[in-house]
This record gives structure tokens, sequence and C-alpha cells, in this order.
């Protein structure tokens, strides 16, 4: 077993590999950028050393300085994480180079997975089903010819990289050679490879991935499947184990393809075969990312297995502990990912400092985070900040566990996906899961239901209160309004066993409790309601209630 790791990563991830690196006894060793100064991996790590200003190609994705950093502090391994270079082969030669065990597999296999298409050769070889498609387009006419080969709707598809990014849907031939420039401009941008292809793009998959395990000696698993549709732009928010209706005929027929596809590339170590199938069960790989996945901890909870202790120790030579007839999966988990962003304007991301941080516990619910409350997220990096997992004895206890966890868990001063995460527990689809790739646009499109007039004027209220109580000169009058909707003269009148806001002609009394200086709890008649309440710099206040943030305008009127 290694005696230092290096992780080559930060937030939840290093947060994870730190925890697993101290169950085993091993060192780990952080690394950070300025902007992380106070991180909580650079924190929970044994030793933690600066690698660079907040840019992260000046930090993260800096290959010489993490090799010369790994190399100065008696690192014998470096774990990627993923995302930065957990999927680069430079990376993992120059580790190698090094002297140095990269924990992932060989920069050859890297390689040969890492672009699309000659991975999709690859498992045609292998017998492995494919999405129709795949040659490389270098031209508009030769796209015209294989998109009329292949039939519309196609995906214009970057060869390199992943996330969405170069990936363009073409319905008709008109919309073709746009799409192929943008793609090839944004391939070539993000990745560094501008070489696209078309596949054709199915009506209504869904997208399911099977984690895989191999160890050096040729002995190679899999360890279930995970249901990963719920995606927004091609990034997952929501994902499931086992899949929805899966059978057990089609889940023989996956795995057995998953470990084929392994298998032709000589893998070692964790990584996870990714299929779309569509509404008649038949299957097609998709890619294979060669390292540790976002979603692993559904496998964990069903299969009972520690994915990243798995990890470290293939990459360590030892055998794998467990054959496929070992394997099974036991109950169900749902993960959800909780980004700081705003999905009422597209998913934009919102950093900030977390002014408040109150997260949920409970039986089957596990929380991995890369963050605390007071600490700040910064718009250099991916802006998820969590990830809350509940586990239960069939798909609706786990659903059910996961919902009560939504509504406990308040992050207040920025924005998040929590509220969008909380309609999507109760969309009637999702809980029959009879739901594709499409769910979001097709489901979620129309957002919240408007608020009724009763728990308007009482949102308003709180918030005038809460002005009343902060503003230094001690106002009392305030003008207050939701967005899209005319200014109302809010009076706080204060004394007595609970204050009162007369709000126009109403007077409405306020029973508020407070768990900190931003998440308040009021009574009501139907029950408590939390909320959050954020001022903002330039006036006004943010405000989480439950489904929704709302932006409340707030004025002196005195």
């Amino acid at each position: 077993m290694f005696e230092k790791i290096l992780i080559a990563n930060r937030g939840e991830i290093a947060v994870r590999v730190v925890r697993a690196c101290h169950l085993l006894g091993v060192g780990s060793v952080a690394i950070y950028s300025e902007a992380d100064e106070d991180s909580l991996h650079r924190r929970l790590a044994d030793e933690a050393v600066c690698c660079g200003p907040a840019r992260a190609t000046e930090s993260y994705l800096d290959v010489a300085k993490i090799v010369e950093i790994a190399t100065r502090v008696g690192a014998d391994a470096v774990h990627p994480g993923y995302g930065f270079l957990s999927e680069n082969a430079d990376f993992a030669q120059a580790v190698t180079d090094a002297g140095i065990v990269f924990i992932g597999p060989t920069p050859d296999v890297i390689r040969a997975m890492g672009l699309k298409i000659g991975a999709r050769e690859r498992m045609i070889e292998a017998g492995v089903p494919v999405v129709p498609g795949g040659a490389e387009i270098t031209d508009p006419a030769e796209a015209r010819k294989a998109a009329a080969e292949i039939g519309y709707p196609v995906l214009v598809k970057a060869s390199a990289g992943g996330g969405g990014r170069g990936m363009r849907r073409v319905e008709q031939e008109s919309e073709l050679e746009s799409a192929l420039e943008r793609a090839a401009s944004e391939a070539a941008t993000s990745f560094g490879d501008g070489a696209v292809y078309l596949e054709k793009c199915l009506i209504g998959p869904r997208h399911i991935e099977f984690q895989i395990m191999a160890d050096s000696m040729g002995h190679v698993i899999h360890l279930g499947e995970r249901e990963c549709s719920i995606q927004r732009r091609h990034q997952k928010l929501v994902e499931e184990a086992p899949a929805f209706g899966m059978t057990g005929a089609l889940r023989a027929a996956m795995g057995d393809a998953a470990v084929r596809a392994a298998r032709a590339v000589d893998y070692v170590g964790a990584g996870t075969c990714e299929f779309l199938v569509d509404a008649r069960g038949e299957f097609f790989f998709l890619e294979m990312n060669t390292r540790i996945q976002v979603e692993h901890p559904v496998t964990e909870a069903v299969a009972k297995v520690d994915l990243v202790d798995l990890q470290i120790r293939m990459a360590a030579g030892e055998a794998l502990s467990i054959t496929q007839k070992d394997v099974s999966m036991t109950g169900h988990a749902i993960e959800a990912r909780i980004y700081a962003e705003d999905p009422d304007k597209n998913f934009i991301p919102s950093p900030g400092p977390i002014v408040a941080w109150s997260a949920p516990s409970g039986p089957g619910i596990r929380l991995d985070s890369g963050f605390e409350g007071g600490q700040t997220v910064t718009s250099h990096y991916d802006p998820m900040i969590a990830k809350l997992i509940a586990y239960g004895a069939d798909r609706e206890e786990a659903l059910g566990r996961l919902a009560a966890a939504l509504e406990e868990f308040t992050i207040a001063g920025i924005r998040t996906g929590l509220p969008f995460l909380r309609r999507v527990c109760e969309n009637e689809v999702f809980r029959d899961g009879a739901y594709d790739t499409g769910f979001i646009e097709n489901e979620m499109a129309a957002g919240p239901e408007p608020l009724d007039e009763d728990l308007r004027d009482l949102v308003l209220a709180v918030v005038a209160h809460r002005a009343a109580v902060t503003d230094p000169r001690g106002a009392s009058r305030f003008e207050v309004a939701l967005p899209k909707t005319e200014a109302v003269l809010a009076e706080v009148l204060r004394g007595g066993d609970r204050d009162r806001v007369r709000l126009g002609d109403r007077e409405i009394l306020l029973d508020l409790s407070s768990e900190t200086d931003a998440i308040l709890a009021l009574a009501r008649s139907d029950g408590p309601l939390a909320l959050t309440i954020v001022a903002r710099k330039k006036g006004g206040f943010d405000v989480a209630l439950r489904d929704r943030v709302l932006r409340v305008a707030c004025g002196d009127a005195n």
C-alpha cells in the first residue's frame, strides 16, 4: 500500500479521497489554489501545498507544477479525482515518468477511450453495440451525406472531451453546416481538438451507466448500473441505482458489454461505461469515463462497497477481493447534485459567500460536500458544492428520504439548485420513474406555481420586518415588492408578544424564530414555514422560499 497520496483536485471529491486515505492509514497531501486557501479539503488533509493562483490553468491544470509538488513532498501516488486532469493522458504520463503511481488506467488507455471516434471503433471490434454514425467529419458535403444515411435528427459531437461541450442537435439539413462550425470551434477551445463526428440522435433515450472495476491481474467486474437521465445541458443533476424498471436480462447484457469494453483496452482501476437505452430496450455504447464518477456514492450504497478504497487498492497492485458472483444490489439510492447556480436563469453560476448552511441528517442520508457555512464559492471553478445521497429499502423509501432531506437543507447567501431539486422530487413523472433525458425540457420548463395572495403578503411582511430589524436608523416604514409587482407600503409595529406588520390595509402578526441571521422559521396555522433572507449589497433582499428564490425590492418609505 502507498505511504502518501497527493490529491490533484479540489472540492468534495478531494475531501472524499482524503477521508479514504485516512481510513487506509495513508498520508494525504492536498493541493489548493490561492482562491481555495480556506477550503475544506486543505484543512482535512495531512499536508497541503499551494499550487498557484486562482486561474485553473495556473494551478489545478498545471501539469508540471503538480508533478513537481508530488515529487517534492515524497508522494508515491497521485489521485486525480474527476474533472481537471483526471482524464488527461499527458498528465498521467508525466506522473508515471516521475516514478509516481497514477491512480487510474494507463496513459494509453486514457488516450484510447478519451477520443470518442477511436473508442467507438474499439467497441465495435469488441462486439459492443454503438449508436449509428461515428466517422470524423471534415467538410459540410461529407456531413450532409452522412446525416442523410443516418437519418435526422443527428448530433454533432466533439471527439475529445465531454459534458455537452462541442455538441449540437441538428433537426434538418439547413442547420447542419452552422452546427458543425459551432461544435468544432467550441471543441477546439474547450479541449484543444476540433475533431467532430455525427451520431444518430435517439428519441427519448435513457442514460444508463455501468460501474466497472479491474485489477492488474486481468480480473474485471461490474457493480451494476446507475440511471443518469435527469440532465440539463447534458450535465447530470440526479442519479439513482438501480435503474428504474431494469430487467435482469438487460442488466446482464449491459454488464457483460461493459466488462468486454474494459477488457478490450486492458483496463485497470475504476471506470464507467455509459450507454443510451431506447424505448425498445436496445442499448448503445456512448463513452467510457476513465476515472471515478461524481455519482459513485449511489453504487457504494446499493453494492455495499467503497469504490475509492478499491480504486486505490487496484492502483497499489492488489487483486480484486470480490468476483462477479459476489456482487449484488440491495435497496435503492438516489443522489442529487447541489450546484451554486440559478435554475430560474438557465442555471447560470451563482458564486458568493455562504452566509448560512444547515445540512440535513437522518437514517439513510449521506452528504458529500466540499463546503461549509462561512466559506465562499468562487467563480473560477465548477459550481457544484455538494451531493446529497439518500438510501432506502426500495425506491419509494429512498425518494421519501431524499425529499425530506432537501426540505431540511438550507443554504443562504447564494442561489442554489435546491428549490429546483425539490420540484423534481414532487414531479409525478419522476416519482413514477417513467422519465428520459428530455425530462427537464419536457416537465420542468414551466417553473413553480405563482405565490398565492396570502403567502405573497406574508413574505413581504417578513422582509419588511427584517429590514426594520437590520436598519441602523430604526426605520419602520418600507416599500416592498416582488418582481413585476407594484410596491406596497409596509409599516412595522414593534412591541407586545408578537411583532405586527401593517401591509396596505392588512395587519399581519408575525411569530418568528431564527436559527441564524439568515434562516427564519415562521409559525403558521398550517405548520411552520422556513425562509432564508439575505440582504443584497445594492438594496433589497433575496428570499429562499422552499421551491423558489424571490428577489424582493425594499426601500425606505419614511
